[in-house]
């Protein structure tokens, strides 16, 4: 007789639901049919170097205290879903979205977003949560770990906005009571 025990099998079922994830963020509808999403998945050795690359941002960032504790609270973790999108218009012209008054206007302004790139990217992010949460993993959308994936360029130097969901099993939410800044609200 085999006896499998959860805690053996914790990680490759946390990957398992990241996969899962992907499919769930690919398959999102996205405006026009344009897909601009990148999405992967890093194990426990990435996440720590990217854990690393949030302590060295928070040195001199407004920022410092959210980077550190969420450097933290990754560490916690073993395998971590990734999402960004590239800034593209899809050539709508007219939609005024954006806050310019065409796509041509739009295109002088290249770190300005799109409206339906950040749009499809909630959507899609909003579709690989809903994932982990049928499959009962806790789980948090972090946007310092994001932008950190970002300024890493780790999932390619044209995707501007990103953000990453930590995915984890354990008999407590270790992404529920993250301690919030002193200083918020002063």
């Amino acid at each position: 007789m085999t006896i499998i025990f959860e805690e053996n099998i914790r990680t490759s079922n946390l990957k398992d639901v990241a996969s899962k994830m992907m499919i769930a963020a690919r398959t999102a509808p996205k405006a026009r049919g344009t897909d601009n999403l990148a999405i992967a998945i890093v194990e426990k050795e990435e996440i720590t170097k990217i854990a690393a690359a949030m302590l060295k941002l928070a040195e001199n960032s407004p920022l410092s205290h959210a980077l550190k504790r969420d450097a933290e609270n990754i560490l916690t973790t073993e395998i971590m879903f990734l999402i960004g999108t590239k800034i593209k218009p899809l050539g709508l012209n007219d939609c005024g979205l954006c806050g310019f008054t065409s796509c041509q206007e739009k295109s002088l302004h290249p770190q300005c977003p799109c409206a339906f790139n950040t749009g499809d990217l909630g959507i899609a992010l909003g579709a690989a949560v809903s994932v982990a949460l049928e499959h009962r993993v806790d789980n948090r959308i972090m946007f310092t770990v994001g932008k950190t994936v970002q300024k890493l360029g780790l999932l390619g130097n044209e995707v501007k906005i990103c953000f990453a969901v930590p995915l984890s099993a354990t008999e407590k939410n270790i992404f529920f009571d993250r301690k919030i800044n002193p200083d918020q609200g002063k």
